[in-house]
C-alpha cells in the first residue's frame, strides 16, 4: 500500500481520536474523582493530536487532490482543520461546550474529506492504491 491510502486512515482516525477525547475525558475524570486530573495536561493531548493529525492530514488532502482534482474534498478537510485548529487556540474564547461542537464539526468534516479522498481515489484507481 502506498502512503496515500496510509495517511487517509490515520488522519481519519486521529481527527475520530480528538473528537473521542474532547467529549470522553471529561467524563473519566469525574469518574475517577480527579485523581488523575493531576496527571494529566488536557492541553498538551490537544496540541498532540492535532499537531500529529495536521500534517499528515494536509499531505494525504494534497495527494488526494493531485490524482483526483476534487477541490471540493480538499475544501472540506482544509475546513475542518481551520476549525479545529482555531478552537484549539481560542478554547477560553468559546467556553468549553463550544469547543466540543466546534470540536466535533471540525473532526467530522475532516473525517468525511478523508473518507471521500479515499474512496475517489479507490474508484478512479489512482496508483495510490497500488501494491508494492
Amino acid at each position: 500500500m502506498k502512503t496515500y491510502t496510509i495517511t487517509d486512515k490515520f488522519a481519519a482516525s486521529m481527527s475520530i481520536i480528538c473528537l473521542l477525547h474532547c467529549m470522553f475525558i471529561p467524563s473519566f475524570l469525574i469518574v475517577s474523582s480527579g485523581t488523575l486530573s493531576v496527571t494529566i495536561d488536557n492541553e498538551f493531548v490537544h496540541f498532540a493530536i492535532l499537531y500529529t493529525a495536521l500534517p499528515v492530514s494536509i499531505y494525504a488532502l494534497l495527494s488526494g487532490l493531485k490524482n483526483h482534482k476534487d477541490f471540493l474534498i480538499f475544501l472540506i478537510g482544509i475546513t475542518g482543520l481551520t476549525i479545529l485548529l482555531i478552537t484549539a487556540y481560542s478554547e477560553e474564547l468559546f467556553g468549553y461546550i463550544y469547543s466540543i461542537v466546534f470540536t466535533f464539526i471540525g473532526s467530522v468534516l475532516v473525517v468525511s474529506a478523508h473518507i471521500r479522498n479515499y474512496k475517489m481515489c479507490k474508484q478512479l484507481e489512482c496508483d495510490c492504491h497500488e501494491v508494492n
